[in-house]
């Protein structure tokens, strides 16, 4: 068996996404050796976005056209990268900061955590089971799958009525369900969907129950008020209930909210000096591809500050 690779650098950065390639641009201008490190490809979440038109210039542009320029414009700097790396173990505690893959030992003076957050879990029998069957946390990558068929998508946010709009594209029938008698996404977002003679929402309703033989065929739901089951017949489930912080590894570490998202300062500082969070993995009121760029850019210039204390520390030595 051949011995790992030891690599020494002044910032590694976890996380690929619009947060991680944020902090890494800031990061190298500041003249800090930086890495990137994800364990799939780099663009995160807004890869799989058909389309945005909430980020400034950029009108309306698709989520991955979007990461791709991120990391085009990370490539201006010599920031070396690292994408579809195992991670074994993370140690935050040492002054000198240890990530380990299957490939590698990355030792840093600082690291910023930018692993984003995934989509929860509803929770309910048949989820499991049917998780890529007709369970699916994402419309653009499944949606093409359900072309003159009939799905139900659960939340009341953003996500869920922007995607319940996209899946209209190939399903004859999309069912938004929804636990309170309001939607909480954006008022232009909601009149699309109310717009939309495919969608027909359901409000004060809870997820019971997948059913199915092979694939998804049912979906049961009850009324929060009056208590009453329903079962709707349906070809997929397509869960936006929020999402909950990718921080395997990380866990205890640091100080947490009781969401397990990871709590910084203003300067996007942890509770361990010199590790930093970005992004959908921290407390945040709003999470967003410019909030997560914005988080990076703190992180990456307050990092480099933090790398000149320690500098000058060991001169005045």
């Amino acid at each position: 068996m051949s011995e790992k690779k030891n690599l020494q650098y002044d910032v590694v950065i976890l996380g690929g996404g619009p947060a991680g390639l944020s902090a890494a641009i800031y990061a190298a201008r500041g003249a800090a050796k930086t890495a990137v490190i994800d364990v799939s490809m780099f663009g995160g979440q807004p890869s799989n976005y058909l389309e945005l038109e909430n980020y400034p210039a950029l009108g309306k542009i698709g989520g991955y056209d979007m990461m791709e320029k991120f990391e085009e414009h990370a490539d201006m700097f010599n920031i070396e990268k690292f994408p579809m790396q195992e991670i074994e173990k993370i140690d935050l505690q040492p002054d000198t900061k240890i990530i380990e893959t299957k490939e590698a030992v990355f030792d840093a003076k600082t690291v910023i955590i930018a692993t984003g957050a995934q989509a929860k879990k509803l929770g309910i029998k048949g989820e499991k089971e049917f998780a890529g069957r007709g369970v699916s946390y994402c419309a653009v990558c499944d949606g093409a799958f359900y072309k003159d068929k009939t799905v139900a998508v659960v939340g009341g946010g953003n996500a869920a009525v922007e995607e319940g709009c996209y899946l209209t594209k190939f399903a004859n029938k999309v069912y938004i369900i929804h636990r309170r008698d309001t939607l909480r996404a954006d008022k232009i977002v909601q009149q699309r969907a109310f717009d939309n003679d495919k969608v027909e929402f359901i409000y004060d309703t809870v997820p019971v129950e997948i059913k199915g033989t092979d694939s998804v065929e049912s979906f049961v739901v009850r009324n929060v008020k009056t208590n009453q089951e329903t079962e709707l017949k349906v070809d997929g489930v397509f869960p936006y209930i929020g999402f909950s912080p990718n921080i395997e590894h990380i866990n205890a570490q640091l100080q947490q909210d009781e969401g397990g998202f990871i709590v910084t300062d203003q300067y996007m500082q942890t509770s361990v000096k010199g590790v930093y969070a970005v992004g959908d993995v921290r407390t945040t009121p709003l999470r967003q591809v410019i909030t997560a760029a914005s988080d990076g850019a703190i992180a990456g210039c307050f990092a480099t500050k933090y790398l000149d204390e320690i500098k000058e520390k060991t001169l005045s030595m």
